[in-house]
Parts: structure tokens; C-alpha cells; sequence
């Protein structure tokens, strides 16, 4: 599952026209790390990992759609915030770093 959610966000991505090819390349970047870590996570904490990628997922349509919503975007915002405290420490900076790119680019 988390490799077909990763591939999902990546497809996303690479597929938004209103992203430079350099934002592009910085949020793909994130993206692998991402990946890194959330298979690394997934050998101890399965369903956690599953978590963080679907939240991973949901960040990227929200900031990807073409008719923005705001409130859909908050409430992703708001869902990310509440599952971090049950993220183990280690990994949580790294894997909340795309997620924290993802809801800043209002580019996207």
C-alpha cells in the first residue's frame, strides 16, 4: 500500500502544471525521503506508516487540485497536526517535512 500511495503523491506531482520545474524537483526530493522513512517506520510501526502515507496523499491532492478549497486544505492540515504526537520522535521531523512543503506551496 505505501508504495502505490507514494507512487500516487509522485504522479500527482510531477503531473501539476501550475508547479515549477524546480518546485517539482525540490517536492520530489521531499518525496523520496519521505518514502525512505516511511518504509523504515513501517518494519516497526505498520500501521502508522500506512497512516502518514495517506496523509501524505491527502496533503498533495488538496494542494494540487485546481479549485482550491480552503477549508478541506485546513481540515488536512488539522489531521497532520493530531497524528504527529503518536509518530515516533526519530523519524517525525523528516517525515512531517514534506507534508509541511506540500501545505506551504500555495503555488500549488
Amino acid at each position: 500500500m505505501i508504495e502505490n500511495t507514494i507512487s500516487e503523491i509522485e504522479a500527482k506531482i510531477s503531473g501539476a502544471e501550475s508547479v515549477s520545474a524546480e518546485r517539482k524537483a525540490e517536492l520530489l526530493k521531499l518525496l523520496g525521503t519521505l518514502k525512505t522513512e516511511v518504509a523504515k517506520l513501517s518494519e516497526t510501526h505498520g500501521e502508522q506508516a500506512d497512516s502518514i502515507a495517506g496523509f501524505a496523499r491527502l496533503s498533495a491532492h488538496e494542494a494540487t487540485r485546481v479549485d482550491k478549497n480552503p477549508q478541506l486544505r485546513e481540515l488536512s492540515k488539522r489531521i497532520r497536526t493530531s497524528s504527529r504526537s503518536s509518530t515516533p520522535s526519530v523519524r517525525r521531523c523528516r517525515i512531517w517535512e514534506f507534508e509541511r512543503q506540500v501545505s506551504a506551496d500555495n503555488s500549488l
